[in-house]
């Protein structure tokens, strides 16, 4: 019986181990199944994305992450709507960020670069007060045609 019960639990330990690695690889390199998550979305496009509402989640940003998938994305919270900056420093892809007051969008910045070594990063800015941003895999606001005005809802957000 002790025989049984060692190899029962021999194989949660491989099947667990193999969930663990796929959801690693699946995130870019992060667990995120210890992150806040929530999904976003606009114009019938839905992003499951990481949240970002403390100081510190909203300075690393995506910085700590390999790469996107087309459905995933982060969406950084701030108390009040105000005009919001963002730069690319530490990160490792290019990214589209919109720029969200309460359910409306109100600013895209599409194709936000990377920075380059010794090159001073780009600031990516609101146009008008948001109190939400969003950021998602490059060209998607172009593919599926976002504008300002669109319309964005949240579920699971927490606030």
């Amino acid at each position: 019986m002790k025989k049984v019960l060692l190899a029962f639990a021999i194989l949660l330990l491989v099947v667990g181990g193999i969930y663990l690695t796929q959801n690693y690889q699946k995130a870019g390199g992060t667990f995120s199944f210890f992150k806040k998550t929530a999904t976003v979305t606009i114009d019938n496009h839905s992003f499951n994305v990481f949240i970002a509402a403390s100081e510190q989640e909203r300075i690393d940003g995506l910085s700590k992450t390999k790469s996107l998938a087309l459905n995933q994305g982060m969406i950084f919270l701030f108390d009040k709507s105000d005009y919001y900056s963002f730069w690319m420093k530490n990160m490792k892809f290019p990214i589209d960020i919109i720029f969200i007051n309460n359910d409306q969008v109100v600013t895209i910045q599409s194709n936000a670069q990377i920075v380059k070594a010794q090159e001073n990063p780009t600031i990516y800015a609101s146009t008008a007060p948001a109190n939400k941003v969003l950021e998602i895999q490059v060209g998607l606001s172009k593919k599926y045609n976002f504008k300002n005005g669109d319309k964005v809802t949240y579920e699971n957000l927490g606030n």
